[in-house]
């Protein structure tokens, strides 16, 4: 044990702490109790014996000094209770050097590795190397370990205002990146504040890590205080979902957490009670690594349905490729065999950016948030090859053609009717067969002269459709229109729901923008905090943006806080109708009275300027186009209000 004392100043003016008072002071990491009583200037330790009660932020009374908690009396130069009981309080060496006060502790021991320290060093060592979060009273040992290894450079996290962005911005970095972030929180309502964010991940099929703090197991079962059973609580949204103990495999069962993430694409939970989060790791532990861990994951499909989807490719002539979500990160391979085939490639809605507008085969996003160009190309082929889409109904991929799918997942095969090719693999390793299987073979029409046409014959109905002007404001497609003009090509761009979300998949055309949104959640208030996962992700590389509506942004407005905070170079697109009018939308179509989704907003622009961003507001037309330079332009945080029509989109 070290046995010498250091000094600490704990106060830099004693004319701060008058006679009779006592003060909160920390010397090094000991929490001191500063009294000035008869005369002199005393140091307790700050917590009372019974139950930690901070003796610093309790008063003196009738000549003692009384815990805040229960009402508890000690002497406050000496600690001693009175009537002779033996619960005093330790005391420490004081000294006064002029107007300044010192406090002598003894200096503290080498940091002993707990077992907090070896799980997130295994988890830094399996690359989640990215947090966010709010550190709380029952997660201290996990954020201890975490802090110590930010201060090396291995890791880096974000304090944010909700833990519900947090989750948000973890799933967006999945999304982006194909690897886990971690989402942070304590015991009871902070993990519970991530649930919504975890199933964005879950269901979008985004690698997720989420940690959360717990109540001493002592207590757990008896009704304490915000106890919540998470792992019961996360049953259903994590695939791997434990508690960690005293005798657990600690490293293993990050290594699990992970690795489960990682090859499910889903979301892992791991829960840290705190006395355990600050117990020492078992002699010999050691943090593990991914060497040899884990598979390679370009698997081959089965050669019986490869055979298939060779002849029914061998005998196609205008093929037709839709891409989902889930072929985010084979697009290379997947837009060189396009070539090959002289074929249109589409889009779902989750997958749009994937193709560029402008590229000779790109043919935009099918569906209700789509184009008329990729449903007319949709229906004149006489083939589909479907890569990472799971045929949802907002896309609506016919089941009327033949259909060659290809999919990493088993179960999103056929899964909602049958297709006549369903290819289990990898993507880009399926492509590389097929290419090498129907290499001559082919016998395709070149589409190339007909997409461009159609892609004319649309952009002359949104010119028509740009004409459209309001008293109230903007149409939406006047914004996207812009947008189209100023956004830089290598963006990435998080989107929120509602109709802003629709407007921007039919009239936005991406270039080699990255498009992020909450894809079969649905989550209303997504993309501000995905916009910072996106930026804890590749903001040094790219330029990130964001878009909303009023409603999406009035969910997590409080973060533009973390981007003043931070200097998260984030630019964020806010369309404001005063309404939540998809809603108003759904009401109309249903036959209903408007009901209740008319909101009353405050000047977003002067909200983001009082958080320290630069806020800027259009109400004109002309003025559209130099406010979003200026909003491109600004080094830093910056939010730009445009003032919308809900019935032009």
């Amino acid at each position: 044990m070290a046995t010498t004392k250091k000094w600490y100043k704990v106060l830099d003016n004693k004319k701060t702490l008058p006679e009779g008072r006592v003060q909160t002071v920390t010397a090094g990491h000991q929490g001191i109790c500063l009294t000035h009583y008869d005369g002199k200037f005393s140091a307790l330790d700050n917590k009372c014996p019974h139950q930690g009660g901070p003796l610093g932020e309790g008063s003196i009374e009738n000549g003692m000094l009384r815990c805040p908690w229960h009402g508890w009396d000690f002497h406050p130069c000496t600690g001693m209770p009175p009537g002779g009981f033996d619960d005093g309080i330790d005391t420490f060496e004081v000294k006064e050097e002029g107007d300044e006060i010192f406090v002598a502790v003894q200096e503290e021991d080498a940091h002993q590795e707990t077992i907090s320290d070896v799980m997130i060093e295994t988890m830094v060592n399996w690359g989640v190397d990215t947090g966010f979060g709010m550190v709380g009273h029952s997660n201290l040992g996990v954020a201890d370990a975490m802090r110590r290894l930010e201060e090396k450079g291995e890791f880096q996290f974000f304090g944010i205002r909700h833990e519900g962005a947090a989750a948000f911005a973890a799933s967006a970095y999945g999304k982006l990146m194909g690897k886990p972030a971690v989402c942070f929180g304590i015991a009871g309502p902070g993990a519970t504040n991530m649930f919504t964010g975890m199933w964005d991940a879950k269901v979008d099929r985004a690698p997720l890590l989420a940690i959360s703090g717990q109540i001493n197991t002592q207590v757990l079962g008896t009704g304490a205080f915000q106890e919540v059973d998470l792992v019961g609580a996360f049953q259903t949204v994590a695939h791997f979902n434990h508690s960690v103990q005293q005798n657990s495999q600690h490293s293993e069962l990050m290594s699990l957490a992970i690795k489960s993430a990682l090859l499910n694409r889903d979301v892992s939970h791991i829960t840290f009670p705190d006395e355990v989060a600050f117990m020492p790791k078992t002699e010999g532990e050691k943090a593990q690594t991914p060497e040899d861990r884990i598979t390679p994951m370009n698997i081959s499909p089965p050669r019986q349905m490869v055979a298939k989807a060779v002849d029914m490719l061998k005998g196609s002539k205008m093929p037709a490729i839709i891409v989902g979500h889930g072929a985010r990160f084979h697009m290379e391979a997947i837009t060189a065999f396009a070539k090959t085939l002289n074929c249109p490639v589409i889009t779902t809605f989750k997958a749009k950016g994937l193709i560029a507008d402008t590229h000779e085969l790109g043919c935009g996003v099918l569906g209700r948030s789509g184009t008329p160009i990729a449903s007319w190309f949709m229906n004149e082929s006489d083939l589909l090859l479907v890569f990472g889409a799971s045929f949802s109904n907002h896309t609506g991929i016919t089941p009327k053609k033949p259909i060659i799918q290809v999919d990493y997942d088993p179960t999103a095969l056929s899964k909602f009717h049958k297709v006549d090719a369903a290819l289990w693999g990898e993507i880009s390793e399926t492509l590389s067969i097929l290419e090498e299987d129907t290499k001559g073979k082919l016998n395709t029409v070149d589409r190339r002269t007909e997409i461009a046409e159609r892609w004319a014959i649309w952009r002359e109905e949104k010119a028509s459709r740009l004409k459209d002007e309001s008293e109230i404001g903007l149409s939406s497609i006047a914004v996207f229109e812009a947008m189209n003009k100023v956004t830089p090509d290598n963006a990435v761009i998080a989107v929120d729901v509602g109709n802003n979300t629709y407007s921007f998949g039919r009239y936005f055309e991406p270039k080699n923008q990255s498009i992020l949104m909450s894809g079969y959640l649905g989550s209303i208030g997504f993309s501000l905090p995905a916009a910072m996962g996106a930026w804890a992700a590749q903001g040094k590389d790219r330029p990130i943006w964001s878009v909303s509506g009023d409603g999406g942004f009035g969910q997590y407005l409080g973060e533009m806080m973390t981007l003043v905070k931070y200097n998260m170079n984030i630019k964020h697109v806010l369309l404001n109708n005063s309404e939540l009018g998809k809603i108003s939308k759904e009401q109309k179509a249903a036959e209903l009275d408007v009901w209740k989704t008319s909101l009353h907003n405050v000047s977003f622009a002067k909200y983001a300027e009082n958080c320290g961003a630069l806020g800027i507001r259009v109400t004109k037309k002309e003025d559209l186009l130099p406010a979003l330079e200026k909003l491109k332009a600004h080094n830093g945080p910056a939010l730009l209000e445009i003032i919308t029509d809900a019935t032009l989109i």
